[in-house]
């Protein structure tokens, strides 16, 4: 087998504090059960915390549960990149932060940042690119103007933010 020098991926991640500045939206005290192991958080439930704070992301535009029951809207996802950048133990409390990235008619890109409010360290984060559904065609489909509005006040905000996210570089809305 050959060895192929691989360069090191230069990202600049927010601080502690910086991050902390974002809406947060999930925030838990890790349980036992969420551990594999290497006695830290299981992959698993990285993914479920994020899906959480994904929940009421979408909840903060409008899309709630009486939005998906009513409207026959809902949210695909489509996309993902998730990064490791710290343990999580059993006993630690992480919280979910997020920024919003970009949006299309139908699309949104957005990033969550798990801060580990116990040790102060960023731990993961996992980039997103999601879609407004039409559940009865099972079709992405335009987000209604209302929540389009409701995004749009979010991003602008956070396009004025004075430092960059840390994206992969490889998605978009």
């Amino acid at each position: 087998m050959t060895e192929v020098n691989i360069p090191p991926r230069k990202h600049h991640f927010p601080d502690f504090t910086t991050v902390q500045t974002l809406p947060c939206f999930h925030r838990e005290c890790i349980p036992e059960s969420y551990l594999d192991l290497m006695g830290h958080m299981n992959i698993r439930y990285y993914i479920a915390l994020f899906d959480a704070a994904a929940w009421k992301l979408f909840a903060r535009f409008g899309m709630d549960m009486d939005y998906y029951r009513s409207q026959k809207g809902g949210a695909f996802a489509l996309e993902q990149h998730v990064r490791y950048l710290a343990e999580v133990h059993a006993g630690e409390t992480v919280a979910v932060h997020t920024r919003l990235l970009g949006r299309t008619t139908k699309r949104i890109h957005f990033i969550h940042f798990m801060l580990n409010e116990t040790t102060e360290k960023l731990a993961a984060t996992l980039e997103v690119i999601g879609s407004h559904a039409d559940i009865v065609q099972r079709r992405t489909s335009p987000f209604p103007p209302a929540i389009a509005a409701r995004i749009d006040e979010m991003l602008v905000q956070h396009q004025s933010l004075g430092w960059e996210a840390p994206v992969c570089g490889v998605m978009r809305p």
